[in-house]
């Protein structure tokens, strides 16, 4: 097998092997007995201890021959019965666990602007540090989780390869000491130990390729019903919201030259809760400063906002011409339960906000299986049922059929 093989070939009590032997030790032999498929972002780690020992251009290779496997893992787990149900479990899970890192984060900043000694700070600060590890990883299982929902949806998606920072990609993790250890809920390798392990090198998610959903023309939708309200032109932002903007990609650029990650994913998070008008600038001005993956760590955290924020957020995309921000967002934003979706097309609806809830439902309908569909109109069956088939309508006939017998087995009248 090969994840045995490579762990063989490092020291397994030092580096990030050692860190995770550590974590979940239950969930390593798992994962090396072929019972668990390991996260991606966990073979890359270990990727980098086998760089540490063998030299960077074995890692390297090695690295080709591993997404391979990993890619072939992960379809078969994926295809089994229940494997999609277990992928969307897994997001809210991992998406639970990436928010209370953010809030982690945010109170370990603020104590750290309290502390007003050394021996204050540096406890603080190593707490930080792991969180920010925190963040990171579960930002990047997010993103592997929901490149793999695409691919059951018949997008063919890479599986996520985050690049390191804080340390060069041939720069082994120091050991992990032996010191008491606390482990959280979530994923495997999820929990991290509270002791003065010395910190390691954050890895940031790499958005998945996009999956089929109708492409945005402008501020409108594609498979829109004719008679929805168009969405209006966002407004033009003024001159002080110009100058936040730029006061945001100022403090973007600061936090990363000083390797401040966890402060630089707040203020990500606070500006996907911004107004949504301001996206579309920030994203322009995030890039001409040559921080996309920054933008790209803000489209996830958009993603995870409620339905009908998404909705709006692409469509300030949308208009200000980024049509492949919108689709994405709107990809990552429909991977949630059927009946997330479902209540959220209701209420949208029921406030009188068709266009929204018409491209929330449209978006789902592509991207998702009839099944799946057909079970966001369960809470609401006289409402939803007609919506759900009218988006389906708006695919294709051959999906229309596909969704109409589907809620026909859900026992649900058409």
């Amino acid at each position: 097998m090969y994840l045995r093989g490579l762990t063989a070939r490092i020291d397994q009590g030092a580096g990030w092997c050692g860190v995770f032997w550590q974590r979940d030790p239950e969930g390593m032999t798992a994962c090396l007995d072929g019972r668990e498929v390991p996260p991606w972002d966990v073979v890359e780690a270990l990727l980098q201890d086998l760089a540490a020992a063998h030299g960077p251009e074995r890692a390297t290779w090695e690295t080709g021959r591993a997404r391979a496997l990993y890619r072939a893992s992960v379809r078969v787990r994926d295809a089994v019965p229940g494997g999609r149900e277990a992928l969307v479990d897994r997001i809210d899970v991992m998406t639970r666990e990436q928010r209370g890192a953010t809030d982690r984060l945010r109170e370990l900043a603020g104590r750290l602007d309290a502390a007003t000694t050394r021996e204050d700070a540096e406890p603080v600060r190593r707490d930080l540090a792991w969180a920010r590890d925190d963040y990171d990883r579960a930002t990047a299982r997010v993103a592997e989780l929901r490149s793999r929902l695409a691919d059951l949806g018949g997008t063919e998606a890479a599986p996520p390869t985050p690049r390191p920072r804080g340390g060069r990609a041939d720069a082994s993790p120091a050991p992990a000491a032996p010191a008491k250890k606390r482990k959280r809920g979530g994923a495997r390798f999820a929990g991290l130990p509270e002791d003065d392990t010395p910190v390691p090198p954050a890895q940031p998610s790499t958005p998945a390729p996009e999956a089929d959903v109708a492409t945005p023309r402008g501020a409108r939708f594609a498979g829109a019903e004719q008679d929805v309200p168009m969405a209006p032109a966002p407004p033009q932002v003024d001159s002080t919201a110009r100058a936040h903007i730029a006061a945001t990609v100022h403090t973007l650029v600061r936090h990363r030259t000083e390797g401040r990650s966890g402060d630089a994913h707040i203020v990500l998070v606070d500006a996907a809760h911004g107004p949504a008008a301001h996206l579309p600038p920030l994203a322009a001005e995030l890039h001409r400063a040559g921080l996309g993956a920054d933008w790209a760590t803000l489209l996830w955290e958009a993603a995870s906002l409620p339905p009908g924020r998404v909705v709006a957020v692409a469509d300030a995309l949308a208009a200000a011409g980024r049509d492949a921000d919108a689709r994405q967002l709107l990809r990552q934003g429909v991977a949630r339960p059927p009946a997330e979706i479902g209540d959220a097309v209701g209420l949208l609806h029921a406030d009188g906000r068709r266009r929204e809830a018409q491209t929330l439902l449209d978006a789902y309908v592509r991207s998702r299986t009839p099944e799946e569909a057909a079970r966001s109109a369960q809470g609401d069956p006289g409402r939803l049922v007609p919506l759900v088939a009218e988006a389906a309508r708006a695919v294709s006939g051959e999906r229309y059929r596909d969704v109409l017998h589907a809620l026909r087995v859900a026992g649900l009248t058409v």
